[in-house]
């Protein structure tokens, strides 16, 4: 249990509902810092603005999924007010104080590292990363059927990196009777990519992998599918881009050519939020247990 446990919930999505829940339940005590429009009251937790906390005694911080902008914006969609994180309000907090976020952010590490907080991001574990990418399979379907005209049994899919969540897509769209080549550079993703029964290549090929491609989906978050490798590709290619923010895809190109691009990063937030807060809740429920146990030992 976590009785007398100080959490201070920052901002968020319908995902932060079911973290709320599980930690409310748990008996912890959450500040919720833009929520002031949420109409559902949860027993434990109050609803607060930022300059109204007491950071003195917060026991954990809990940031959204994208965690904090360049100036420490935080995304809040049952909040209409600006909320910010910045240094000065991580220094107000005890030091064993742990920030979680669903990812990092360069505004994000640098306050935290000057103010010597430890931050956890919840999606560099494998457990998160994979589980969540159930959801995001489906959304990827989703969008698939939704954006095009053709079934995507019989069609010609590219599918971009062999992570946790390449490695889904792949799998599951190859289970619709695609049939889907795998883009990756290490040779032992090639390897597992033909161990699957699919066609890999490697990413320096993309251009000629992308030839025939009717629905592309890029999962590496980094300028992989640039102007030159849309102009190989057919007009009619429909390209869904699960990396997070920007994406790795050249957008501008992609309209100049008439090419269908699609961004669609926190797609689990989207498509399943209740499965997704859930798969969250857990993972952070545990980690701040095991977090109050080795405190409590330590100081025994």
């Amino acid at each position: 249990m976590l009785t007398g446990y100080q959490i201070a919930v920052i901002g968020g999505d319908a995902r932060q509902l079911e973290v709320i829940r599980k930690l409310t339940e748990l008996d912890a005590k959450l500040s919720l810092i833009g929520f002031e429009q949420l109409d559902h009251a949860f027993s434990g937790a109050v609803k607060e603005k930022i300059d109204e906390v007491d950071f003195s005694c917060i026991d954990s911080i809990i940031l959204p999924v994208p965690g904090a902008g360049p100036e420490g914006q935080i995304d809040t969609i049952f909040s209409n007010e600006k909320v910010t994180i910045n240094e000065e309000i991580l220094l107000k907090t005890p030091s064993h104080c742990t920030v979680y976020s669903g990812i990092n952010t360069p505004y994000l590490n640098n306050i935290t590292t000057s103010a010597n907080r430890r931050l956890v991001q919840l999606f560099d574990r494998d457990d998160v990363a994979i589980y969540n990418s159930i959801p995001t399979v489906e959304g990827a379907i989703m969008m698939a059927i939704q954006h095009t005209d053709f079934t995507i049994h019989g069609s010609n899919i590219a599918v971009l990196g062999l992570g946790r969540t390449g490695m889904s897509i792949a799998r599951a769209f190859h289970a619709l009777g695609a049939k889907v080549k795998v883009g990756a550079r290490k040779s032992e993703h090639i390897a597992r990519i033909t161990e699957m029964g699919l066609t890999p290549f490697h990413l320096n090929k993309i251009e000629e992998a992308v030839d025939d491609a009717d629905i592309c989906i890029n999962t590496i978050p980094h300028l992989i599918v640039s102007a030159a490798v849309i102009a190989k590709m057919p007009v009619h290619t429909l390209i869904i881009d699960l990396a997070s923010k920007p994406g790795g895809t050249d957008f501008r190109y992609a309209e100049k050519r008439g090419v269908k691009a699609l961004l669609a990063p926190g797609l689990p937030g989207i498509v399943a939020p209740k499965t997704a807060g859930k798969i969250l809740a857990n993972v952070l429920a545990q980690l701040i247990l095991d977090e109050k146990q080795d405190r409590e030992g330590n100081e025994s």
